[in-house]
């Protein structure tokens, strides 16, 4: 099953047992630690560096299996390269790469700088979240394990100067990764385990925690005229939800963020149908929603001081006898009337009607909203950067100081009034796509047309980043969590009152 490392933090001291990480740099010496665990151990590094070419570089790796007669399994010894020069994503990743280079046991990193600088509580936190995150793994529907499929360590012990000061701050990040792994289940299941009330059945678990959670079935929908949404999930025999989740952390009076998800559990693209190849991909076509679930249950974990609410509309994309046509003409919550050119570009439509309704709802008094949207996003930006779109430059800005800090990257794509024509309709308001050139503004234009009032408003088109992005020190999962740590990072430095 779905699974993570146990993290404990200790003293630093010779560990008894399992894998061991020591830490060097480009002067190549070791800390005191590392001795007291065995000399003829700091020997063999020092052999073994010359004959492996290793200088200690930036999170380079060589390793040992531990002399016998003892209880060790192996010594790794990891590379700084230039400390001084080490920010927060290096520990990070650092935490990641000890991870991935223990046995599937136990493992000590010692986190003893050579130059004998002190590596601080947060640091060690964070070096806690890499490895929680790179421990990560979805195994559950797996009936047989291959002896040499690596599982990881299953616990981990941070070894640092300050163990209490280290748990005091990881009492922040560890809600954040308990978030992250909520996202990468959720884009991990299978359509047919996931589907719309199952979902919102999982969301509903987020109550544990303090959040409040209201579900709004298909009666409700109706109710409310949300045609838009509706109309994609017309083709489904699974009826759609809309969840909204409120963690009430701030003063009574303050507005609430909003942060609005795209949930479609399975895309066939509809009447539009997608070719075969590669359609099993779609099962993740909901990872904006989950992305605003995992953040939610993070800041509900540690306790955010802020006013939050995270809305995702849940539906499945399929074709049949009832299904939405290219052609037709909806009326949305807004009122605003869309034309269907293409029945694949359902997740602005879903995202319209549930952006209307936290606006009225809620008056948010910002907006971020995040979709796997658009093929064209990752043509531009590849799987490194998420396409943002905004209408407000201190959002866009703070946005992006969050990407760069956390290392879910970012990247501004331009809208405006020249874009805005290609998606204009001869027989409706709007409609729903606007041809081939520029996919991902033209998205963005339309969704934009449904932020009320000049709302501070941005969108993420996370299509490269939420499913299927590259293997990195942090992430072996196919489904990443990407989102998680940059809306929890943007809500903590830009939303959160201080303590009184």
């Amino acid at each position: 099953m779905a699974d993570r490392p146990d993290i404990s933090f200790v003293n630093l001291a010779a560990p008894e047992r399992g894998t061991v990480v020591f830490l060097t740099d480009k002067s190549m010496k070791l800390g005191p630690t590392a001795a007291a665990v065995d000399e003829a151990a700091a020997g063999w590094f020092a052999r073994g560096a010359s004959v492996g070419k290793f200088e200690g570089g930036s999170l380079k790796t060589i390793q040992q299996l531990a002399p016998a007669g003892g209880t060790l399994d192996r010594v790794v010894y990891l590379g700084l390269g230039d400390p001084e020069k080490f920010g927060e994503g290096d520990w990070l990743k650092l935490g990641g790469t000890a991870a991935g280079a223990g046995g599937n046991g136990e493992m000590t990193i010692v986190l003893e700088r050579a130059d004998a600088v002190a590596v601080t509580p947060e640091q060690a936190a964070n070096v806690a979240l890499g490895a929680a995150m790179r421990g990560y793994s979805f195994d559950r529907y797996k009936t047989k394990k291959k002896p040499e499929e690596p599982q990881g360590p299953r616990k981990i012990a941070v070894a640092v100067a300050d163990p209490k000061a280290a748990a005091r701050a990881w009492e922040s990040l560890e809600p954040v990764a308990a978030g992250v792994v909520l996202a990468r289940d959720l884009v991990n299941e299978p359509a047919n385990v996931l589907g719309p009330a199952e979902f919102a059945e999982r969301l509903e678990g987020l109550r544990e925690f303090g959040v409040e959670v209201e579900v709004l079935d298909e009666r409700d929908l109706r109710k409310e005229k949300m045609n838009a949404l509706l109309g994609v999930a017309r083709g489904s025999a699974r009826a759609p939800r809309v969840v909204v989740m409120r963690w009430k952390g701030g003063k009574g009076k303050d507005k609430p963020v909003a942060l609005v998800g795209k949930g479609v559990v399975f895309d066939t693209g509809g009447i539009s149908i997608k070719p075969a190849a590669g359609m099993e991909d779609m099962k993740g076509d909901m990872a904006g929603a989950a992305a605003v679930a995992g953040t939610m249950r993070a800041l509900a974990g540690r306790k955010a001081r802020a006013n939050v609410v995270g809305i995702v509309g849940i539906v499945e994309n399929m074709p049949d006898g009832d299904a939405q046509r290219p052609g037709d003409i909806v009326t949305s919550l807004s009122g605003q009337t869309i034309e269907i050119i293409n029945t694949d570009a359902e997740g602005r439509l879903v995202l319209a009607d549930v952006l209307t309704y936290v606006q009225r709802e809620d008056e948010p008094k910002a907006i971020v909203d995040l979709a796997t949207l658009t093929g064209a996003i990752i043509v531009a930006l590849g799987h490194h950067h998420a396409g943002m779109f905004a209408n407000n430059d201190e959002l866009a800005a703070a946005l992006d100081s969050a990407g760069r800090e956390t290392g879910e990257h970012v990247w501004r794509m331009p809208l405006g009034p020249d874009y805005d024509k290609l998606i204009e309709s001869k027989f409706a308001d709007v409609k729903n796509t606007g041809g081939r050139w520029a996919g991902s503004i033209t998205a963005a234009q339309f969704i934009g047309r449904f932020i009320e009032n000049e709302t501070p408003w941005a969108h993420l088109d996370i299509a490269g980043t939420g499913m299927g992005s590259p293997s990195s020190e942090t992430n072996q999962s196919w489904g990443s969590g990407f989102g998680v740590r940059l809306l929890d990072r943007w809500i903590r430095a830009n939303h959160e009152r201080h303590k009184d």
